[in-house]
């Protein structure tokens, strides 16, 4: 049988792969020490040339079914890894047929659960892991998409100032409708909470877990906040037209939960007394397309937050609130985000992405002007922070998984 590759975008060096060899015997020529997340399949994450990739054994069909989601996916610009090939027609040198393998770009600066719990993040983090979830949740829900599988092993997380970002990493069970009913909805949050459960209960017997937690408090809490959000995400809201203003003030509560609205729908009643407004689209991301727009930089939605803010204080410091915007913005970009990412020594720079580590030096600000009583420079707080805290931090971007 022939190998056949199918992939969005070639790389001719995947042929140089040795398909002819089970997954768990590549070796290390190719096999990088990334931490990948417990799987019911064989998975190793390789490199190829400047490129990473993941690698997951599995059935032709299920594979196809998985890289063709994950695209829909893509297309939809939701949080998920980006596919890259499905590879078929795998025969070990005495002609025994292997299984079909499903590749996926790796995700710089993510980190599946258990390496979370080993790089410093303990019990009372976990609302935060839960409330990426959430927001994930919502989102593929919003489009339509019906998970089947929700566990944190199935995610990948990503710092996000402070919080954390979740992107779906497998999409295996996923069915793609023009919308889902309530009770598709229940089941991922039912499936999601029994999964969570035992890895929690998992961690805490490993002891990889520092703190103390409740995880049936974490589940009762997994569906609680994610009712919360999607009744602000999708609620009916109905009041006079004297109220017209609470249109807005809708949207602007959207947008601070990092939301867009691209779609309202609004109806008035026959005597034109009554309104009844419905948010119909919405995106996250109303933060980062505004600095993407003012600077071009691509963060996370809480990272994007920060940097506007600080973009804002930047403005008020040199009495700039009547220059415009965009120009600001590049200011702050060569004079002060720009340099201080300069800062950092190239060995160090593994270890948080740009965005990340400009919030944790933002926050080290605020703790020294506390203690000194007076402002501290923010270029005195980056060289104390990168020579105090930098070195203490694992490497993140290519992250052993200890």
């Amino acid at each position: 049988m022939a190998l056949r590759i199918v992939a969005s975008r070639p790389d001719p060096a995947l042929v140089r792969l040795p398909w002819h060899l089970p997954l768990e015997e590549w070796s290390d020529d190719y096999v990088v020490p990334l931490p990948r997340g417990l799987s019911r399949h064989v998975v190793r994450i390789v490199r190829l040339g400047t490129r990473i990739y993941a690698v997951k054994e599995t059935q032709e069909p299920i594979a196809f079914t998985e890289y063709r989601m994950l695209r829909d996916l893509q297309r939809l610009d939701l949080p998920a890894v980006r596919p890259q090939a499905v590879v078929t027609g795998r025969v070990a040198r005495d002609g025994t047929p292997l299984p079909a393998a499903l590749l996926t770009e790796h995700l710089r600066y993510s980190l599946p659960y258990r390496s979370l719990f080993s790089h410093g993040v303990t019990a009372e983090r976990v609302p935060s892991l839960i409330d990426a979830i959430v927001v994930l949740l919502a989102r593929l829900h919003l489009v339509g998409f019906f998970w089947g599988d929700v566990s944190l092993s199935n995610v990948l997380f990503r710092r996000n100032a402070g919080e954390f970002a979740a992107y779906l990493v497998d999409a295996e069970t996923g069915e793609l409708h023009d919308s889902i009913s309530d009770r598709m909805r229940e089941h991922d949050l039912t499936v999601g909470g029994e999964n969570i459960f035992a890895e929690l209960m998992d961690l805490k017997a490993s002891g990889r877990m520092h703190g103390d937690l409740d995880p049936l408090t974490i589940v009762t809490m997994l569906h609680e906040r994610y009712q919360v959000l999607m009744e602000e995400l999708t609620a009916v809201e109905e009041f006079g037209t004297e109220e017209m203003w609470r249109i807005e003030q809708r949207i602007e509560r959207l947008n601070e939960l990092g939301f867009d609205v691209d779609e309202l729908d609004i109806i008035t009643d026959y005597d034109g007394d009554r309104v009844e407004i419905q948010p119909k689209v919405v995106d996250l991301g109303h933060h980062v397309r505004e600095l993407r727009a003012l600077t071009g930089l691509q963060v996370e939605e809480n990272q994007a937050r920060r940097l506007l803010n600080d973009i804002a204080a930047f403005t008020a410091a040199h009495d700039l609130g009547r220059e415009d915007r965009h120009v600001v913005a590049n200011r702050w970009l060569m004079e002060v985000y720009e340099p201080i990412s300069a800062m950092v020594p190239p060995e160090a720079r593994g270890k948080l992405e740009p965005a990340e580590r400009f919030h944790e030096i933002l926050e080290h600000r605020w703790r020294l002007s506390d203690e000194a009583e007076q402002e501290v420079d923010i270029f005195v707080a980056a060289r104390d922070w990168i020579e105090h805290e930098l070195g203490q931090r694992p490497e993140e971007a290519i992250a052993s998984d200890t």
